[in-house]
């Protein structure tokens, strides 16, 4: 049990709040540390145009994206991929214009999960989000725009971000309690060192995600597919759909029924339809002829004992490793069995979910050096390419909008959903020339070179302010 004692004059100062949470938090702590500092603070609020959120409203989504503008939820904003596969209303986005996302703001979740900090790039904008998002839009008058993000995205900002949490069941912050939170002013030689990593860090995911859009080009133009089917959305599509729309039913030869699966979603005659279509258009080969001798495998089950950051291992589960910087909780080593951490180069799918077109179940993810190393959780299905098949070139299918259709297909499950895995084993990859493969894996891996220094620069980035107010509150 944490113990304090307040003041009068603390409780009227923060807006009368007398709930133990507020006075008894690390926020206390951290800005008694920010005193110890030789330099002044300023407030968010002093370091911006405008820190705001929207009004609430009702969404009208629409299943053809010429009608409307994509649609981000605040969870989606920390996400590596921003192609959620929503899109808001035109007519509707044309009201709410002032939720249009901009270049170099800072946005920050404010409900549920709250504290969570991203910064944006180009690949934000033309881009409509959630009325429920903090938006911060930095002025570099007093604290540059990157060092301003990266405390934010520090203990140090984040615990003052989350003291002001209010709400029962779902806790949420409002822009006011981040307009007050304080800022260092550090020296500037300082901000531009971390401002110039965080524009950095930017512009490599924007150069990341050209370079995953060529790949994909690429492989769709050179197969042939990208006229054989063009249309992916008719192929058991669970996003938005008109009042009028008409329900699918087939009927199937009793005899094309295996021993495998009974559920009728795994023999969806548009998936069949589907199929047929790649494997008329070019050569093709089973999954599980594409991978080495280890096939699909599992990190397997083990004891999941939290304990406190630098006293275990880091476990980063299917929720965390799709945002732009994997990062899960620490977990005791014990019973864990660290000769299983994921390699460089392996494909990794989330294999535990319920279907969506927004949902992370069923989706890839590329180990790249930031991954390598890591432990993640049993739920996900891995795979190593066999050298026929270079992995860029394979994780390139898999993740696009074919390849996760034809993964999702195979899925069975009521409330969670899993991937059978021997359905999952025969879903047809495309073979190409072994020259356009490598030209494909080759923009896929540098792709991923990107993204991992990317990250490696924006931990750098708040590894540096954390320390720099460390080195002078100790």
């Amino acid at each position: 049990m944490r113990t304090s004692v307040i003041t009068y004059r603390e409780v009227l100062g923060n807006s009368f709040r007398f709930d133990p949470s507020f006075h008894i938090s690390e926020a206390t702590e951290i800005r008694s540390a920010l005193n110890h500092l030789p330099y002044g603070t300023t407030s968010v609020g002093s370091s911006s145009d405008k820190v705001f959120i929207g009004n609430i409203f009702s969404r009208v989504f629409v299943k053809e994206p010429s009608h409307g503008v994509p649609y981000l939820a605040a969870s989606d904003t920390v996400l590596s991929n921003l192609d959620t596969g929503l899109y808001l209303s035109k007519s509707q986005a044309s009201d709410l214009s002032y939720l249009m996302l901009n270049k170099d703001w800072i946005l920050v979740t404010c409900s549920g999960t709250i504290g969570k900090v991203t910064y944006t790039n180009s690949n934000f904008c033309n881009r409509i989000a959630t009325h429920d998002l903090v938006r911060i839009v930095p002025n570099d008058n007093v604290i540059l725009r990157g060092c301003l993000y990266s405390f934010l995205a520090s203990k140090y900002g984040y615990y003052q971000l989350t003291q002001s949490r209010f709400g029962g069941v779902v806790k949420h912050i409002n822009a006011d309690h981040v307009k007050e939170i304080d800022v260092p002013v550090f020296p500037l030689s300082f901000q531009e060192t971390v401002d110039l990593l965080i524009k950095d860090s930017a512009k490599l995911r924007e150069e990341a995600l050209a370079l995953q859009n060529e790949a994909y080009s690429l492989l769709i133009d050179d197969s042939g597919l990208m006229y054989s089917c063009p249309q992916l959305e008719e192929y058991d599509y669970y996003g938005p759909r008109p009042s009028d729309r008409f329900g699918i039913t087939f009927s199937i030869n009793r005899r094309d029924i295996s021993g495998i699966s009974v559920n009728a979603f795994n023999y969806s005659a548009r998936i069949m339809k589907l199929k047929e279509r790649i494997e008329r258009t070019i050569e093709v080969k089973p999954l599980i002829k594409c991978l080495d001798q280890n096939g699909l495998f599992s990190t397997g089950s083990f004891p999941r004992v939290e304990v406190k950051p630098g006293h275990g291992i880091e476990l980063i589960n299917q929720r965390d490793i799709f945002d732009s910087i994997a990062r899960g909780k620490t977990i005791s080593r014990r019973g864990v069995k660290i000769d299983n951490l994921v390699e460089e180069n392996e494909i990794i799918i989330a294999g535990v979910g319920t279907l969506g077109e927004s949902e992370t179940f069923c989706r890839c993810v590329y180990a790249n050096k930031y991954l390598a190393g890591k432990l993640i959780s049993g739920e996900f299905i891995r795979m190593k390419s066999s050298s026929d098949v270079p992995s860029g070139y394979l994780f390139t299918w898999l993740n696009s909008p074919y390849g996760f259709r034809l993964i999702r297909n195979t899925q069975a499950g009521t409330k969670l959903c899993r991937p059978i895995p021997k359905l999952l084993e025969s879903i047809p990859v495309p073979i190409l020339s072994h020259e356009m493969m490598l030209s494909i894996n080759e923009k896929a891996l540098s792709a991923q070179v990107k993204l991992a220094l990317a990250a490696n620069k924006e931990i750098e980035a708040i590894s540096l302010v954390e320390h720099e107010i460390e080195r002078w509150s100790n």
